[in-house]
């Protein structure tokens, strides 16, 4: 099973450690992730146009099994490769820190949302869904 990890995109990877965070999470339970800033932008070094960036958005989303929106803190580009996951047929699944500010129309799509105090809550947490 491959997950695409939807997350708010940082030019200087200051999410870089809830990115692998989650990511081990994923390995952990037999589930291989793909991340566009980790695997193509590989962590700011490679710069893409917006048009191409979402192409290969979209081609690695259509890859994946399943989509992990992160929404703790919002960007736009999650929006969008949740809505074409939805769009295609692929579950959206969404994680955020308590008190996140998750949109109705994001919870509408989405098979599960899971709200979490900290890392060690949402393994617990996520694990049964990815089973």
């Amino acid at each position: 099973m491959k997950a695409y990890l939807a997350i708010k995109y940082y030019p200087d990877a200051r999410n870089r450690k809830k990115i692998e965070e989650i990511s081990q999470i994923l390995e952990n339970q037999g589930v291989s992730s793909f991340c566009m800033i980790r695997d193509r932008e590989k962590w700011g070094k490679i710069k893409f146009p917006p048009k191409k960036l979402m192409g290969l958005a979209f081609r690695a989303i259509d890859e994946c099994d399943f989509v992990l929106v992160e929404l703790t803190e919002k960007g736009y580009g999650t929006g969008i490769e949740a809505g074409y996951a939805y769009a295609k047929g692929k579950p959206v699944i969404t994680i955020a820190k308590k008190g996140s500010d998750i949109s109705n129309t994001l919870r509408g799509i989405s098979a599960k949302v899971i709200e979490y105090k900290n890392i060690k809550e949402l393994e617990k947490l996520l694990a049964p869904v990815l089973v």
